[in-house]
């Protein structure tokens, strides 16, 4: 049941291509706007004739973005993406029931001819079961809700920081649990493309990732990214003389698939370095690293 509703929920809020909405988040935020703010002229001088030119690849399906439509009783009514499967349903019977608040607060607002804004952690087949926070504008016109979301941007250094600090505590406190948990997915460590990765300092083993398992039990230090920087070991020759360290290496973006310049921080906890890195895809050079 709990899948079911998981995928439903993918339908209803992601679009086809997540890899390129994500990498050009900054300018979807304003193509945003401005494809709900030409829907919402449109459905008022059509009405619901409108729907069904939502529903069709056209005007109103920009790349990623698409406009969808929903009644302010939770009826799907149009949709430009994969969710155009719910139209005619209740998409309250479709999600989780955490997410039932956010929802009808949303469909709750007034007709005031304002847009409004919401974040939501939201799933894709792209992304491996991860969520990742969509930004979402809409404006209710009548008794229909249009709205067009997207991607937020990457996460920041400060976000990065905040996820070891989370992740060094739970493994000073229970290390084998939250490995399984890392390894597991658990939202708790990992936050849009930001995820977790542990290593054993004793064999240099990888015993815990949260992007590619496929690591798990790999040479930490034998690693090179796709310039031949031994960043591996050059982590592990830090962290044996401090308890923090930085380093920095080329490497695959858990939601886009493009390689990029990666910032990562560690701490020693015990045994074990745990690490959290930040995408900077400026500095990418566009290649596949090594490892993956």
């Amino acid at each position: 049941m709990m899948l079911r509703n998981w995928m439903l929920l993918v339908l209803l809020w992601t679009g086809v291509g997540v890899g390129g909405a994500y990498a050009q988040a900054e300018d979807d935020g304003a193509q945003a706007r401005a494809l709900l703010t030409e829907a919402v002229d449109y459905y008022k001088e059509n009405g619901d004739k409108a729907l069904a030119v939502f529903s069709r690849q056209g005007r109103f399906v920009k790349d990623d973005l698409y406009v969808f439509a929903i009644n302010t009783n939770g009826i799907m009514l149009a949709s430009g993406g994969p969710s155009v499967m719910l139209i005619g349903r209740d998409i309250m019977n479709s999600i989780d029931d955490e997410l039932k608040p956010k929802f009808q607060q949303a469909l709750s607002q007034p007709e005031n001819g304002e847009i409004l804004e919401a974040d939501y952690p939201w799933g894709s087949w792209n992304t491996g079961g991860r969520k990742i926070t969509k930004h979402v504008y809409f404006q209710r016109v009548g008794d229909t809700v249009l709205a067009v979301g997207y991607y937020q941007p990457r996460a920041s250094s400060e976000q990065a920081l905040q996820l070891l600090e989370t992740a060094a505590e739970a493994v000073s406190s229970n290390a084998r649990e939250t490995f399984n948990a890392i390894n597991a997915l658990d939202p708790r460590f990992y936050q849009d493309d930001l995820y977790v990765f542990v290593v054993e300092l004793d064999s240099q083993r990888f015993v815990a990732h949260g992007s590619n398992l496929r690591l798990v039990g790999r040479d930490f230090g034998a690693l090179a990214d796709r310039v031949g920087k031994p960043f591996g070991q050059e982590a592990l020759d830090k962290i044996a003389t401090t308890e923090m360290v930085e380093f920095d290496y080329q490497w695959k973006h858990p939601i886009t698939g493009d390689t990029e310049h990666k910032h990562a921080y560690a701490r020693k906890v015990g045994n074990y370095l745990v690490a959290v890195g930040y995408y900077q895809p400026n500095n990418g050079d566009g290649a596949q690293a090594s490892a993956e």
